[in-house]
Parts: structure tokens; C-alpha cells; sequence
């Protein structure tokens, strides 16, 4: 092995990120690393040993002969082991092994008129690389943007890409924050992915990790105990230092990550994981920066960052100027809770606070969450902040996440699970509510494959890994049943990765209804934005079965979206307002859940004093002025 003496170092300046390997010429890399607890650190580049400078702050860095391919790995003090770079752009082998250097100029982009997120008409659509596709493959995933053009979601939510250890996880055990996976494919297989869904009209956001590092794979320690913090208990292990005396290098690690992937890979946003356990104390929280950096990169071109926040507090979706994080949205577990309950009855563990009524979606149409700061039985104690004033805009509300569907019934999808025409109903009303609705991968053919919690670790962690899911689903009463518990799949189990990829079947009727039901759907909120939430709503449950939701237009241009969770009924001399139509109008079926193409049993006409609603359906009516109808006759 070649030592080389200390390069001399450009000011940081001359570098797009604090961190990592970055060309900088042909045949010279500069290489930057904070590593404060060693007095010396070299870098071994393609098996040169270069010495690097240390700066007063803890970095090491200096200029090498390299190229984009090249492999290396730092050396720490007196170790002699080689460690993976914090920033490495990418890990071919993986987290354990060396990081190659990446040259992101070599990729010709296409995108230069995309304008970012319509937020006005955001539907996002949750999906997992690795379980998308029979391949689990960036490339294969993209073969597929086409159908989700056509179904009408405008933004994908891909879930992490941050590289992790095994042949295959969820991803929220990343340990490489800046390596898109390699079990996925190459940094360009993902910039390709990204680029072909902006020419498509489709919107890219990446769920993001920031509140732990996953425990196999982490070398972070290596190069400073500085990165982590025992101030603060986290729920997967040790927290990130945000604020701490020496936490600037720690910031500027995650928020040159959220910089990277808008800058080098054109991402149009985040979906920032349990922010309730990114623990900060400085005038700026973490949270806040990631938007305002994200914003700040992306320029003219509209972004969208939302968060995972159990407690769903409104001061992540508080503008800066009223002293909340700024976020555009944060995702309304209430809803999902209520609905599921309505549809499958589960009354236990966090589901227990829920009645599945349409009084609780009607307050989630008006007021976003449902708590807001009163008392929480399952928790025994208040949840969530004051959220009314929020605007409706700012909640994401669905039926299925990855989460719902593998935390519950052995991973089995709601179209196991519920009576099909109450689930049409409820998947109408998610994707006709005000706010930003979200589909989950495969929810809008009628998938049967299951989602399972799935995770490749070591043999010493994946035991415990194993023995810590058992006892996360012992909160629900049902899966402590001993036979329950035989069946469970073991997450390291490769049959539970491979029981969880979508398999499409053109030729599937079943599959082809769902997928018309949604696609329908979608494209009713993309013609009438008045459906998507823009203008005023208002609403009412004359009874326990039935929801009305009433959207004003202009001159009269009202909608009505009927939700009936009980028997068939008439609704023409319904003593409330709000099913009486504008002057000079008539309500008008403008679409049904019971349509047979959707597998319903098909739905009467509404004539003069005959206002038919079937049981367990949705109706959505237009109202229209009387003469249209009378020229028409």
C-alpha cells in the first residue's frame, strides 16, 4: 500500500456538501470526514493511503487521486480496520464494506421544466422498492409509472432508500443516510426513477430517517461518540445529537442529506419518520430546518414535506412565522383508526379510543384530528394539540400505510379483512375528503399479497428483532392466542419478504374493479376540485349509519358525497338542510360505489320524492341547474 504525505485542502466552499467524496477534476476526489475523537485519519483510496489534514472542528480532509468507481474506506487512529465513509454516495457490497465514489454529473437529467408538487391536487401513493415488483428493483419499479399515471396519484412516497444491512428490510434501519440501496440497483437506476415520473406528472418524496440510525452497520461511533446523545430516551435506540455544544457537525450531516437528495436526485420532498423522537432543543428545530433547507435547495420547483407524528401535534404544520416546524402536512392516524374499525371491528389496543362512526369522520373532514388535546384512554393521558384552526390541507389521511396493514391481522390487506361494498365506501370517502388522501401499494387493484414486517439482520440481532415484534403485537389482544403467535412470520424469514410483492394480473376481474373503482374516483377529485377541500364544506350524521358532506360552489354549484354504513333508506324528506339542493337545482348522480363495473349491485334513480341511498354504499351527487335537464329531455 502507497502513503501519500497530507493534501492541502480548498476552503469547504469549493465542495457541494460538507461531507463525503466529491469529484472535483478529472482524477482528484476531495474527501471530507468529521471524525474529532482521532488526531490522524487517512483515507485509502482505490489502495492508496492518503493521510488527510485535520481542521480545528474535528474534519479531516484532503484532495486524492480518484475517479467515479473508485472504492475506499477511512482509517481511524491506530485501527487497522478500514471503515465505510458517513457520507458514502453509495455501498456496492454493502454497509460493512468499502464506499465507491459517484460522480451525480454523470447523469443527463430531462426534467428541466418539471414545477414540482400541485399540492392543491397532492395524492400521494405509499410503495416499498424491494416488494413493488416481482424484481424489487428500481429499474422494474419504473416500468411501472405509467399505471400510476393513469390511476390518477400525483405523488410517490417511496419508502427509505437509505441504505441498510441483508438482503432485504423496510428500510427505517438505514445506517448509510446519503447510499441509495444497492439491493434496489445504482444511484442513476434511482435519478432515471425520479426523472421518468416527473415526465409522467408524478411527484417523488422519500420517507427519511432522522431520528435513529439503524444498530448493524453503524459505524458512526468510530469516528465520534459526538453523533448520539444520552440526554434523551429514544424508542429504537440511541438519539441523534441536534443540540448539543458540539451538535453542528451532526446537523449539518442530516441536513446536507436532505440537501443531497433534492439537489442530486431532484426528490420533491420528504416524509420525515416519528418526528416525535427527533429530540431538539435549539431555536431552530431539526424538523423546521429539514423543510426550510429542502425549500431553500429546490428553488423555484414546489416541494412537499410531511411527518409522522403519533401525538399528530399541530405545531409541525404551524407556519414559522407562529412560532410552529412549517411542515405542509402531517398524517392523521385518526382517521385510519376510525375507518379500520368500521370496517373490521377492531375495538383494542390504540384502536380502543375509536367508535368507527360517521360523527368521527365528519369531525376528521372538518377538523383534521380527532384529539386534540383531551384525554386518551389507551395512552392514559392527553393527546395531540389544538388543531382547529389548522387549514384541512394540512392532514394526510388513508385506510392502508405499511405500518396499519403489517401491525395488525398478520399483515393481511382490508380487502381480506372487510365486507367489499363498506370497504368501496370508505375508500370513496378517503379519496373525496378535503386534505391529502394516500393510497398504499397495490390498494388500488385489490392486492391479496400481505405486508409483513420483513428484516435480513445478523443472527445475534435477529432474534431479538424477532422477539421484540412478538411483543409489539401482544398489545392486541387476539394475536397473543398461542396459535396466533405459532403462525407469526419471522421477519428474517425470506418467505416473508417474498410473500409481500405485488402481483398484478391484468386478466384478474377482481383486480380490474378495485382498479376502475379507484381510478374513477381519483379522477371525479381531479375534475371538481371542489372535492378536494378548497372551498367550503360542511356536514352532518342525521344518524348513526349515514354522513352527509355537503361542498359549496359558486352560484350554487354545490356537491353532496352520501356515506350509508346501514340498511337502504330514502333521504327525500330527510329533516336536514344540507340534502335539500340549491334553488333552481336538482341533485344528480354523478357517481356510486354500488356501480356493477365496481361489483355493486347497481343503484336507482333519485326522482321527485324518491331519494334512494343503498345500504353500505357511497353516493356522490352533482347539483345542476333544472333546465339542463329539461333541454336534455
Amino acid at each position: 500500500m502507497v502513503e501519500s504525505t497530507p493534501l492541502p485542502t480548498r476552503p469547504v466552499t469549493s465542495r457541494r456538501l460538507s461531507v463525503g467524496a466529491e469529484i472535483i477534476a478529472p482524477g482528484m476526489v476531495s474527501v471530507r470526514v468529521w471524525a474529532p475523537d482521532h488526531a490522524r485519519v487517512a483515507v485509502v483510496m482505490d489502495a492508496a493511503r492518503h493521510v488527510l489534514a485535520r481542521e480545528p472542528d474535528g474534519h479531516h480532509s484532503g484532495e486524492v487521486p480518484g475517479r467515479a468507481g473508485s472504492r475506499y474506506a477511512f482509517l481511524l487512529g491506530d485501527d487497522p480496520t478500514p471503515y465505510p465513509d458517513p457520507a458514502s454516495r453509495f455501498q456496492p457490497d454493502g454497509p460493512h464494506d468499502l464506499s465507491e465514489v459517484i460522480d451525480p454529473r454523470a447523469y443527463t437529467w430531462e426534467d428541466g421544466d418539471w414545477p414540482g408538487v400541485d399540492h392543491d391536487h397532492a395524492v400521494l401513493y405509499e410503495l416499498h422498492l424491494g416488494s413493488f415488483t416481482p424484481e424489487g428493483t428500481t429499474a422494474a419499479a419504473t416500468t411501472q409509472l405509467e399505471a400510476l399515471a393513469a390511476l390518477g396519484v400525483t405523488v410517490l412516497q417511496v419508502m427509505p432508500v437509505a441504505d441498510f444491512p441483508g438482503a432485504f428490510g423496510w428500510g427505517y434501519d438505514g445506517v448509510n443516510l446519503y447510499a441509495p440501496s444497492r439491493l434496489y440497483g445504482r444511484p442513476d437506476d434511482l435519478r432515471r426513477f425520479v426523472d421518468r415520473a416527473h415526465a409522467l406528472g408524478l411527484a417523488v418524496v422519500l420517507d427519511v430517517v432522522y431520528n435513529h440510525v439503524g444498530p448493524d452497520g453503524n459505524y458512526l461511533r468510530k469516528f465520534s461518540q459526538g453523533y448520539f446523545t444520552d440526554r434523551y430516551d429514544n424508542e429504537w435506540g440511541d438519539a441523534l445529537d441536534f443540540d448539543g455544544p458540539e451538535s453542528a457537525p451532526v446537523r449539518a450531516w442530516v441536513l446536507d442529506n436532505v440537501a443531497y437528495w433534492v439537489d442530486e436526485f431532484h426528490v420533491d420532498g420528504f416524509r420525515l419518520d416519528a418526528t416525535q423522537q427527533i429530540f431538539d432543543a435549539s431555536p431552530e428545530h431539526l424538523v423546521a430546518a429539514v423543510a426550510r433547507v429542502a425549500r431553500a435547495t429546490a428553488g423555484p420547483r414546489r416541494v412537499l414535506v410531511t411527518a409522522e407524528n403519533e401525538p399528530q401535534h399541530a405545531r409541525l404544520v404551524t407556519p414559522v412565522a407562529d412560532g410552529g416546524h412549517g411542515l405542509d402536512a402531517i398524517y392523521n392516524e385518526d382517521f385510519h383508526h376510525s375507518a379500520r374499525m368500521a370496517l373490521v371491528g377492531t375495538h383494542e389496543a390504540y384502536f380502543s379510543d375509536y367508535h368507527g362512526t360517521p360523527a368521527e369522520w365528519l369531525a376528521c373532514a372538518r377538523w383534521g384530528a380527532l384529539f386534540q388535546g383531551q384525554h386518551y384512554a389507551w395512552q392514559k393521558q392527553a393527546r395531540g394539540t389544538p388543531a382547529l384552526h389548522l387549514p384541512r390541507s394540512t392532514m394526510v389521511h388513508f385506510l392502508e400505510n405499511h405500518d396499519q396493514v403489517a401491525n395488525t391481522d398478520r399483515g393481511r390487506r382490508l380487502v381480506d379483512l372487510a365486507r367489499p361494498s363498506d370497504l368501496r365506501a370508505l375508500t370513496a370517502l378517503c379519496l373525496l375528503m378535503p386534505g391529502i388522501p394516500m393510497l398504499f401499494q397495490g390498494q388500488e387493484f385489490g392486492s391479496r399479497a400481505p405486508f409483513l414486517y420483513f428484516a435480513d439482520h445478523v443472527a445475534p440481532l435477529r432474534e431479538a428483532v424477532a422477539a421484540g415484534r412478538r411483543q409489539f403485537l401482544e398489545q392486541f389482544e387476539r394475536l397473543r392466542d398461542p396459535d396466533v403467535q405459532a403462525n407469526l412470520a419471522v421477519p428474517h424469514s425470506p418467505d416473508a419478504f417474498h410473500r409481500c410483492k405485488l402481483r398484478r394480473s391484468p386478466d384478474d376481474d377482481e383486480q380490474g374493479r378495485w382498479l376502475a373503482l379507484h381510478t374513477d374516483l381519483l379522477a371525479l377529485r381531479r375534475r371538481r376540485p371542489r372535492l378536494a377541500g378548497a372551498h367550503r364544506l360542511d356536514g352532518s350524521t342525521p344518524d348513526a349509519f349515514l354522513l352527509l358532506l355537503r361542498y359549496f360552489g359558486d352560484g350554487g354549484a354545490d356537491w353532496l358525497v352520501l356515506v350509508n354504513m346501514g340498511a337502504d333508506r330514502d333521504v327525500a324528506s330527510l329533516a336536514d338542510p344540507l340534502v335539500a339542493p340549491p334553488g333552481g337545482r336538482e341533485w344528480q348522480h354523478a357517481w356510486s360505489s354500488e356501480q356493477p363495473a365496481y361489483g355493486g349491485q347497481g343503484t336507482m334513480a333519485w326522482t321527485s320524492g324518491h331519494w334512494p341511498v343503498p345500504g353500505h354504499a357511497c353516493l356522490v351527487l352533482q347539483a345542476t341547474p333544472v333546465r339542463d335537464r329539461e333541454v336534455a329531455a
